[in-house]
């Protein structure tokens, strides 16, 4: 472990330990209105923000008008909700966010660190940020298995700190995972997956069940590449899960000087229906998959001192060989 990966952790730690909810704090106000700090008027807007949130079912999060869709592609489409497992995930980050010294220890490491390090390094170091798309259940729902079904290898390409590949890991033996930022590779070990050399991991030495690409194609300087790699290490029974976040605005974060991907995908369309379809037809069917299932979920993430969650519009897509199709 180098030095400031080393001093973070140890920064951190003693934040951690110090910690006070946001909740007791703002039990101290005498009256909002007169609030002249920024910091604990930012507390009260938080919670106040919450509260809205914690009786929202966020319908509009998983709402997809299908008379914009093309007949053919309406009839894989699956509809979701907010599921007990998304809820608990958002108790999550509601709890989190209430953290506050360990809210402004991220904030000032997040400062400094960020000269050095990327965004994705600097949360996979201080345990922040981590990610929810699907539930188990509505995993198991998109690719139809049963909740004691074990397939035999998942390749999780571009894992973060694992949040999600946990998920996805539960429904196989053997898990391997890809990542860039050197210490989401250490969250991922610390988790037990096996970690692929991002210049390995498509040699063709291994075929696998399941394949998951979350939020990468829009991160990466080569998406055809990969989706073409995807199609070679699938097994003739296998399936991808794509998701993508809509609209799609590609920006690759590392090993880039401009951020802009060497390869672009062509999508056409600006709303969710018309760019999901896009996917389909221009991407994925050309390249030789059959798309088995799409839908629509929130591609949720941890927030921080100023709001709890940040939640970004996914489109995902269930894809198998057009031959077994």
């Amino acid at each position: 472990m180098n030095l400031s990966i080393y001093l973070g952790c140890v920064l951190i730690q003693l934040l951690t330990a110090v910690n006070i909810r946001m909740s007791q704090a703002a039990d101290q106000i005498p009256g909002i209105g007169h609030i002249r700090s920024p910091l604990l008027r930012s507390v009260y807007n938080k919670m106040r923000e919450d509260e809205k949130q914690k009786n929202n079912p966020h319908d509009n999060w998983y709402t997809v008008d299908l008379s914009k869709v093309p007949e053919e592609i309406c009839a894989k489409f699956l509809q979701f909700n907010q599921d007990e497992e998304t809820s608990q995930f958002l108790n999550q980050c509601y709890e989190k966010s209430d953290w506050l010294f360990t809210q402004l220890g991220h904030s000032f490491c997040k400062s400094v660190l960020g000269w050095f390090m990327s965004s994705t390094s600097i949360n996979g170091l201080l345990k922040r940020g981590s990610m929810f798309v699907f539930s188990k259940d509505q995993l198991r729902q998109m690719l139809h298995v049963a909740p004691d079904r074990k397939g035999n290898r998942l390749l999780d390409l571009g894992a973060g700190d694992g949040m999600v590949t946990d998920i996805m890991a539960e429904f196989y033996n053997v898990v391997d995972s890809t990542e860039m930022s050197p210490t989401m590779v250490w969250r991922l070990k610390e988790k037990g997956f096996n970690v692929i050399p991002v210049d390995t991991w498509d040699n063709g030495a291994v075929t696998y069940d399941l394949i998951g690409c979350l939020n990468l194609l829009d991160r990466c300087d080569k998406p055809m590449k990969i989706l073409q790699s995807i199609y070679r290490l699938l097994t003739p029974t296998g399936r991808a899960i794509v998701a993508v976040v809509l609209p799609f605005e590609p920006y690759v974060e590392f090993n880039s000087s401009d951020h802009k991907p060497i390869e672009s995908l062509l999508i056409k369309g600006k709303t969710f229906e018309e760019q999901a379809a896009s996917f389909i037809t221009d991407v994925f069917q050309p390249l030789g998959f059959f798309v088995e299932h799409f839908t629509r979920l929130p591609y949720l993430c941890e927030g921080d001192l100023n709001q709890s969650f940040f939640v970004l519009n996914d489109a995902v897509f269930v894809l198998k060989l057009k031959d077994e199709g």
